[in-house]
């Protein structure tokens, strides 16, 4: 035992003095991480703002220059047109000078003060569904609490009327910074630790060494584990310097308990270093190895649930998700870091990805060692 663990030590040694006596290598392992954490932490935004609007006014009143400052006071939208007729409107939105159009018909506001019933138009410019669908649902909001408004002041609401007052938990400004960081981390040790094992194992069988390694005392399990533990070490340090950085940077709660975030990270590198392994027992080469590695990474990312909700997918492409590491972790570290959401509930996720794990670490061991062979 004592001199298994020699081995296994002596072959960790090895591995960081190769991984750090790489110049290129440093960065990647220690810059990389923080510079795509921040970039992709402000430019994987959800949140759409500063949407160009004109407002048509007809009837010029304090009433709809309130509701018009209204929306500019929320911050989603900025006026820079006031066009005169229809045809303006309609020039601005074809030439994409303007995204909304505010349209208030002459005698908005007399039939407003009468309590007659009065339309409000909002005209988008749909051909950005998302951002069209994302700027309706502010103009809701906002007309929403303004008639709420009205109707408390002039007492003029029906009684028993229904008064919807939406509350968000866990995310109460529905930040999407705070849904995506967490997200970002879970990518970033997930292409360092995958790229890392797989490139280096097929290093040493490019370089020649080997076959050096084969006429040593060391086990294949041995080399196993001294081949993989450094990029273990490396992806727990990579997980708590983004997660400093998106703590500290972005403002991103965590609510949950820090070492269940170490345990779920640990289950989860069991997954991608088995992924990492398994890609280096099928390159002959690193150019291989690196191509192998980004087309694994690329539909892990889009069949994680990160970009596109999992429930929206054909049946046949949820049951691949089921094999794909990043599902379950990007469950868990949201769960830990917005609902502060301890082991009772995460259960499930955590056995899913233990059992995932183990089963692509057994089966890219016994690989690796028939390769050996």
């Amino acid at each position: 035992m004592r001199e298994m663990l020699r081995r296994i030590k002596h072959m960790v040694i090895k591995e960081f003095i190769q991984i750090f006596r790489d110049r290129k290598m440093k960065p990647i392992i220690f810059v990389t991480p923080v510079i795509q954490l921040i970039v992709f932490g402000y430019a994987v935004t959800m949140d759409v703002t500063n949407i160009r609007m004109a407002v048509f006014d007809l009837d010029k009143t304090s009433v709809t220059r309130e509701i018009a400052r209204r929306f500019e006071a929320s911050g989603y939208f900025r006026i820079d047109h006031f066009p005169g007729s229809d045809s303006e409107v309609r020039t601005l939105l074809d030439k994409g000078d303007a995204t909304v159009a505010l349209h208030f018909d002459r005698g908005f506001t007399s039939d407003l003060q009468a309590q007659r019933k009065v339309s409000l138009q909002i005209l988008l410019d749909g051909t950005d569904s998302n951002t069209a669908l994302v700027a309706a649902g502010y103009a809701n909001g906002i007309v929403s609490r303004y008639s709420r408004d009205i109707a408390m002041k002039t007492a003029y609401r029906a009684k028993g009327s229904l008064d919807v007052r939406p509350r968000a938990w866990y995310n109460a400004d529905l930040k999407s910074k705070n849904y995506n960081v967490p997200g970002v981390i879970a990518i970033m040790v997930l292409v360092v630790c995958l790229l890392l094992t797989s490139m280096a194992i097929v290093r040493e069988r490019e370089i020649g060494t080997m076959e050096q390694l084969m006429v040593t005392p060391i086990r294949p399990a041995e080399l196993i584990l001294g081949k993989t533990i450094p990029f273990a070490i490396i992806g727990f340090f990579d997980m708590f310097l983004v997660t400093l950085v998106g703590v500290i940077w972005f403002e991103v709660p965590i609510r949950g308990s820090i070492p269940l975030l170490v345990l779920a990270t640990a289950v989860y590198l069991l997954s991608v270093l088995g992924f990492g392994l398994f890609i280096s027992t099928i390159s002959r080469t690193q150019q291989q190895a690196m191509m192998a590695t980004f087309l694994f990474f690329a539909p892990a990312v889009l069949l994680s649930g990160l970009m596109f909700p999992i429930e929206n997918m054909p049946a046949a492409v949820q049951f691949v998700t089921y094999l794909n590491p990043l599902r379950y972790f990007l469950v868990i570290i949201r769960g830990i870091f917005l609902k502060g959401s301890g082991m009772s509930i995460l259960w499930p996720q955590f056995l899913a990805l233990f059992i995932l794990g183990a089963s692509v670490v057994a089966a890219s061991s016994l690989r690796f060692r028939k390769r050996l062979g």
